[in-house]
């Protein structure tokens, strides 16, 4: 396993480039343009473009010009991006998104086409858990697992503020694991309807059970009424109902973690994504991983995200 260099912006560092961070999400594009030191000179968001690879790469450039002529302390940049998947090791084509216009494509070669200058590109949630081991709510911690519960669910491993990569560019990617209903307590198992069908080809993967899409899914087989996520952890539905996907929701979690910490022990995991924004998520996640990890007792700690969901495009930032 390899890792990334990564640099902590200090003082001393002032005289190089400024840096600008792109995080490709489902749904939206954060842009965000550093200072060498942190300073942050220039941020923006805009709607993701829906099935259109080409309008992916016309948004891209545009964010990245505008970024690149915007105020700043020098008149160089490096672009660093964050994409959900990864580029293939073996055809550097994108594979492994749930943005699946992108899979198959080159997107690194055709954006450094565009914009005639290299760039460095890295899975979003490699990036997201860069900026949290670095300063965030996993600084100090030597090995940190960040996680994204979002529109999909991803993960990195950052070991001493370096990202880990792996010669099959998945490292983290615990989303598409398949998630062990069968070590649920036999009243919550027997509930569950299973054979949850994943863009990846195979069924029950974590994704489908943890993702925003998954909670939706829960909520409608049980209830028989529709809601997002959003609605239904922000009270647009009934308490009852409410308090019974969160309970399930949590056990989920719970148990498709421990499959995290019994494999690499990590000292902290980092929650970020929209889903990580639920109330008391990651205290009644600790309370519930006891039965699924191979241990008599558990130090690792599990913490909501510093700097919310601006820690992915920080990270992309810091690729440099």
């Amino acid at each position: 396993m390899a890792l990334e260099a990564s640099r902590e912006p200090t003082e001393a560092s002032a005289q190089l480039p400024d840096r600008i961070g792109i995080d490709l999400g489902g749904t939206k594009i954060a842009t965000l343009k550093l200072s060498a030191t942190g300073k942050v000179l220039y941020q923006q968001r805009q709607a993701t473009p829906q099935a259109s690879y080409q309008g992916i790469l016309d948004a891209l450039s545009k964010t990245i010009t505008a970024a690149q002529q915007a105020a700043g302390s020098s008149q160089t940049t490096t672009i660093g991006i964050g994409t959900p998947g990864a580029r293939s090791s073996k055809t550097g084509l994108m594979k492994n998104s749930n943005t699946t216009v992108i899979n198959g494509q080159d997107l690194l070669g055709d954006l450094e086409k565009i914009c005639q200058q290299p760039i460095r590109m890295a899975n979003d949630a490699d990036c997201f858990t860069l900026s949290e081991a670095v300063d965030g709510a996993g600084a100090g911690a030597d090995l940190v697992f960040g996680v994204i519960l979002g529109t999909g669910v991803g993960g990195g491993i950052c070991l001493q503020q370096r990202i880990a990569n792996g010669p099959n560019a998945i490292v983290g990617e615990w989303g598409h694991n398949l998630m062990p209903l069968d070590r649920l307590p036999q009243e919550l198992a027997s509930a569950l309807v299973r054979g949850r069908a994943c863009y990846c080809g195979k069924t029950d993967c974590i994704e489908t059970w943890l993702s925003g899409p998954g909670v939706s899914r829960t909520y409608r087989e049980i209830t028989g009424q529709s809601a997002t996520a959003l609605e239904i952890f922000s009270g647009s539905v009934p308490n009852t109902y409410r308090q019974m996907i969160f309970d399930l929701y949590c056990e989920l979690a719970a148990l498709g973690l421990s499959t995290v910490i019994n494999v690499i022990d990590p000292d902290c995991i980092i929650l970020g994504g929209g889903l990580s924004n639920i109330e008391g998520l990651n205290r009644e996640i600790v309370s519930r991983l006891s039965p699924y990890v191979f241990s008599d007792h558990i130090n690792t700690v599990v913490a909501k995200a510093k700097h919310g969901d601006a820690s992915g495009v920080r990270g992309a930032a810091w690729l440099w």
